[in-house]
């Protein structure tokens, strides 16, 4: 079960990234007696768009901005996330990208270098990061650069 960490929006606007923080911590400090299934966050966004603003909320730069600094703060937080719900909007707010019309809706496209830029730096980052925790297991890293259309082989692991 993944723990819901909310944002505002006066969070947003004054880049405070301290619920995700206190959340993060109680996670790490409890660690070994937390299910591996329960090690997962969601966080749900609460903006108020003006009437007839069309943007998504990745295409909102406050927005984007909050996310950067929880990326740079925690550069291993997506491993966290639930990744198979929250991952690709997560990379959304850190990877140029746009909206294609597809149908009759619109799908999300990153810029394919930047988002190959993204899965590296995650993979070198969150390979480290496991490491210090003594988590020798690659599996969901790889399922995660999977769900992002990278297939990582299990020997690049032996190089880091």
């Amino acid at each position: 079960m993944s723990t819901v960490i909310y944002i505002n929006q006066a969070c947003i606007e004054s880049l405070d990234i301290t619920p995700a923080k206190i959340a993060i911590e109680k996670l790490l400090a409890n660690w070994d007696e937390i299910a591996e299934g329960d090690r997962q966050f969601q966080i749900e966004l609460v903006w108020d768009k003006e009437d007839g603003d069309p943007r998504e909320l990745s295409e909102i730069s406050e927005v984007r901005l909050w996310f950067v600094r929880l990326d740079a703060t925690y550069p291993w937080f997506s491993y966290l996330l639930d990744w198979r719900l929250e991952l690709s909007r997560y990379a959304a707010m850190l990877v140029p990208h746009e909206f294609k019309r597809e149908g009759d809706g619109y799908v999300l496209q990153y810029n394919p270098e930047a988002l190959e830029i993204f899965v590296m730096q995650k993979v070198f980052t969150i390979s480290l990061w496991l490491k210090s925790r003594g988590i020798e297991s690659t599996a969901k890293l790889q399922q995660m650069t999977q769900s992002l259309g990278y297939e990582i082989d299990s020997a690049f692991f032996n190089l880091l």
